[in-house]
């Protein structure tokens, strides 16, 4: 991008705005147009953090950085200046696609209490508590009439096409599926529709998906991120059936692999304790994955526990099976550091 353009970029998008709109606290210092507070990039409890809204930069005399929007980007989310510039072009875009998003989530939340297949599904995978169900967005995708929905406010087929919700025949992509809302900056950026053979009436489930992009921040971020020691499950189901059994500390990244944001998102907070709880899978693969990012997180200078189930079990079969929160509890006094 050449410099005039990124120039225009940080202009479009003052460093104060940014900050703010993340709850960045400043007060006024000195002249009007300087504010100090606590620094977003490192724990401290007085304010070392200074920012020249005239100048659009900013510098930390507890943590030595400094530098402009960009720059911040770059340190706060560890991104490349690249992926920085494009983060924040998509922040400033016109984003008919996130409103996009919102609607359809919306549309696919009360869908779940119309047909009795997914309460169904969902009471099998031991969800049954309707208020957590809302809380967390869980929807369901009957099939049908998304595209007729979404057209009656003036969205086109293009944009829904391109955007991955419907196919080239105008067919819901997430069709008898159970969707989730994934969210980034507390803006909804991808679904996540969940088969199975129970939703469709068949011996075959629709494979689960995400749309194209990228799925998003640790789900349930903005309920957990105040905690000091965190559970990272692999699964959303997994998520649900600890958070409904009171273990609200519980955040999932749909897999076993983080993507870079994510790994941010639990590097934020100084010496935040990570349990990591993946399933017992009988080829060791999950086991594997738990270790492997165990000591990633480690090197990162984060303490790390691996909590083990019995075989074969994840956090989700372990509580339909008949687990109770009290048993669960006993698997995390058991967590252990990961082997060198």
């Amino acid at each position: 991008m050449p410099g005039e353009d990124l120039e225009q970029l940080k202009r479009r998008l003052p460093l104060l705005d940014y900050l703010r709109r993340r709850h960045w606290k400043p007060r006024c210092v000195g002249q009007q147009q300087e504010f100090a507070g606590l620094c977003p990039l490192h724990p401290e409890t007085r304010p070392s953090f200074h920012l020249n809204a005239r100048k659009n930069l900013f510098y930390c005399h507890g943590c030595g950085c400094g530098g402009d929007l960009i720059r911040f980007v770059e340190l706060s989310l560890h991104l490349s200046f690249r992926e920085s510039v494009a983060r924040l072009q998509q922040e400033l875009a016109p984003a008919p696609t996130s409103g996009l998003l919102d609607r359809t989530a919306a549309f696919y939340q009360p869908q779940i209490h119309r047909h009795p297949e997914a309460v169904a599904y969902l009471a099998q995978r031991g969800l049954r508590d309707p208020a957590l169900i809302q809380e967390l967005g869980i929807g369901y995708a009957p099939g049908g009439n998304l595209r007729r929905h979404l057209a009656a406010p003036g969205y086109p087929f293009d944009l829904l096409l391109r955007t991955g919700l419907i196919d080239q025949q105008g067919r819901d992509a997430f069709c008898r599926r159970i969707t989730f809302p994934c969210r980034q900056d507390g803006r909804i950026v991808n679904l996540y529709g969940r088969g199975a053979p129970a939703l469709c009436g068949s011996g075959a489930a629709f494979p689960h998906r995400f749309l194209p992009g990228s799925k998003g921040g640790l789900f349930a971020w903005h309920s957990v991120r105040e905690f000091s020691a965190v559970i990272l499950v692999e699964g959303l189901f997994d998520l649900a059936v600890l958070w409904q059994s009171g273990f609200r500390n519980i955040t999932c990244a749909a897999g076993t692999h983080l993507t870079r944001p994510q790994w941010a998102q639990l590097g934020d907070r100084s010496g935040r304790l990570v349990c990591i709880v993946f399933d017992q899978d009988p080829n060791r693969a999950g086991q594997q994955a738990a270790h492997g990012l165990a000591q990633g997180l480690e090197s990162a200078g984060l303490p790390v526990r691996i909590v083990h189930l019995p075989a074969a079990h994840d956090p989700n079969s372990y509580f339909t099976a008949g687990a109770t929160a009290a048993d669960f509890a006993r698997c995390l006094e058991q967590a252990q550091r990961p082997r060198p």
